[in-house]
């Protein structure tokens, strides 16, 4: 399918949808959502967004490029890695995830269709 027309957005002008230390601002470009994530500084999924997403691990697959500072992710199966400024990540569903260090982790990820969090927003 062809892209009908250019089109641009500001993540910037977006009001933060805000869950304890973690923040993240969407915009929807045709099919794909463009979302910057915060992790601020002592953020943890498990913590902050676990019972907003009522599930014991984080089931949303995730494809980002780290703007700045770090985050560690551990998968269900207990395999880690740390991703910092300048990574690109992608990270299968089922996992935790949080900010090291004193400096927030800010990342850009890019989806299509896998956003249960804009699901129960909807709600």
């Amino acid at each position: 399918m062809a892209l009908r027309s250019m089109q641009k957005a500001n993540l910037d002008a977006v009001k933060p949808d805000v869950h304890g230390r973690i923040s993240k601002q969407s915009v929807l470009l045709d099919t794909v959502t463009v979302t910057k994530v915060t992790f601020h500084p002592g953020s943890k999924w498990s913590q902050d967004l676990k019972d907003y997403a009522g599930t014991d691990s984080c089931l949303l697959p995730h494809v980002a490029y780290i703007l700045q500072g770090a985050i560690e992710v551990v998968m269900d199966d207990g395999s880690r890695e740390m991703f910092c400024k300048g990574d690109i990540m992608m990270v299968p569903s089922g996992h935790d995830a949080w900010a090291v260090g004193d400096e927030p982790c800010v990342f850009l990820q890019f989806s299509q269709g896998d956003n249960y969090y804009g699901e129960l927003t909807a709600r």
